[in-house]
């Protein structure tokens, strides 16, 4: 097998053809940001973003970059210097294995925001990925996928989950002789 690796094949494309994804998590505080825009003042772009080609709509949508996108868009100085051009590697995947790809960058680096990590898990349980698969490809454990299941609050994605019976509501109304009560004079 002769694969050969995206990254051996960057390319020079304007800024003005690439698009964030609309499902990224990752987010960089101010100082961070600003270290970013340091880094790249000094070393130039040293890493490629990392893009889909949308041959339908002839642009380029971000798998992993966006910061480094947004540098370029923030600092007239760095757009003025690489002439808008921003290195890109193309990745040919479908939404899904993007979707995990970004998160995999991400997780690779830092943290995310728990929020929009909680409806990307909404958004490939909506494209039919199984718990199993959401957990190997996002590098989850099960704990984990069931925390941020949990805070979108949408009960489909509990489906197939199988909860155990912990303990067995009793009607108050099937009072049986046997059992006995506490009153509060005790």
């Amino acid at each position: 097998m002769n694969y050969k690796s995206p990254v051996y094949n960057i390319i020079s494309v304007p800024v003005s053809k690439i698009k964030p994804n609309t499902y990224n998590p990752n987010s960089v505080a101010p100082p961070e940001l600003k270290l970013l825009y340091d880094s790249i003042k000094e070393d130039g772009y040293t890493m490629p973003i990392v893009c889909y080609y949308d041959s339908k709509n002839d642009n380029y949508i971000i798998v992993d970059g966006f910061h480094r996108y947004r540098i370029m868009l923030d600092y007239p100085d760095i757009y003025e210097r690489e002439n808008g051009m921003l290195p890109v590697s193309v990745i040919n995947k479908n939404l899904d294995q993007r979707m995990a790809s970004t998160i995999r960058h991400n997780r690779a680096r830092g943290s995310h925001n728990v929020d929009l990590m909680s409806n990307i898990i909404r958004e490939l349980h909506d494209l039919g990925r199984s718990d199993a698969w959401i957990s190997k490809h996002l590098g989850m454990d099960r704990d984990e996928l069931l925390r941020l299941k949990q805070i979108t609050g949408l009960t489909e994605l509990f489906k197939d989950v199988d909860f155990g019976r912990a303990w067995t509501p009793i009607d108050e109304n099937d009072d049986d002789e046997n059992d006995t009560h506490i009153s509060d004079e005790s």
